[in-house]
């Protein structure tokens, strides 16, 4: 099966690639629900990703930034998986990835920002809740680690208005961002294959890239290490460890 897929992908001209959190984990970021899972072993966690709790409760949002602080992702690296996906990118085949994923490893692996879609947002940078103002999380660490637990934003103190900062993520209750899921959408209408590796498929709207490709004539790839909510869409259904079976798919260009 691995051979078919390989062709498909080497016969592709216009690849998308939905990933979700199983494409980090072997970079060392826990899932969310799954056995190790960020939420699984801390439900806490799950409340502070809720944005009603985050905003309305100061000691949901001490837990959070203590949470940011010592997240795996600031010591994370891109792995093989990523880099199969960057090598899409050189052949000139990809065309977009969607990602569930906060972490940016797609970038930092190599991709274009401009070709990757992060439905979820980013946990590399901060938005202030009133203003908008975006920083890099990192400044804001800084705060939490010189001791302000719940760090508020600089521009609205200028101005007398308390303006709290979240993650530039989307956290439960909030709205995701339409130009995104447009262009993801839009991205899957026109690809010849589609490869969503690492994800369960059971999160809307991010999972209808799926069914939207199929309906458009794709050919559907799932690579994951346990079945998924979409797995009567696939064309070639692959279980396993993304790191080693990613670059299984891809076969390497001309330097």
């Amino acid at each position: 099966m691995i051979e078919q897929a390989r062709q498909l992908v080497s016969d592709a001209d216009r690849i998308v690639v939905l990933t979700g959190a199983g494409i980090s984990t072997d970079s060392g970021i826990p899932d969310f629900r799954g056995p190790n899972g960020l939420w699984t072993k801390n439900p806490a966690a799950e409340k502070a990703s809720d944005l009603r709790h985050y905003l309305n409760d100061p000691d949901v949002r001490r837990f959070a930034w203590q949470n940011r602080l010592h997240s795996p992702t600031w010591n994370a690296k891109p792995n093989a998986g990523h880099l199969a996906i960057v090598e899409l990118e050189r052949q000139g085949k990809l065309d977009r990835v969607v990602t569930q994923n906060i972490d940016e490893l797609h970038q930092l692996a190599g991709n274009s920002p401009s070709k990757v879609l992060e439905v979820h947002g980013t946990m590399r940078w901060s938005r202030c809740w009133n203003c908008g103002d975006r920083q890099p999380m990192q400044a804001i660490l800084e705060r939490v680690r010189n001791g302000d637990d719940d760090p508020k934003c600089e521009r609205c103190a200028d101005v007398g208005v308390v303006g709290i900062i979240k993650s530039d993520t989307i956290s439960f209750g909030q709205a995701l961002v339409p130009e995104v899921i447009d262009a993801a959408l839009s991205a899957a209408e026109c690809c010849d294959v589609l490869i969503a590796a690492g994800s369960t498929l059971s999160v809307r709207p991010a999972a209808n890239v799926v069914p939207r490709a199929r309906a458009n004539g794709a050919t559907i790839i799932i690579v994951n290490g346990e079945p998924t909510a979409m797995d009567h869409f696939a064309d070639e259904l692959l279980l396993g460890q993304l790191s080693d079976i990613l670059p299984a798919l891809v076969v390497p260009g001309p330097a």
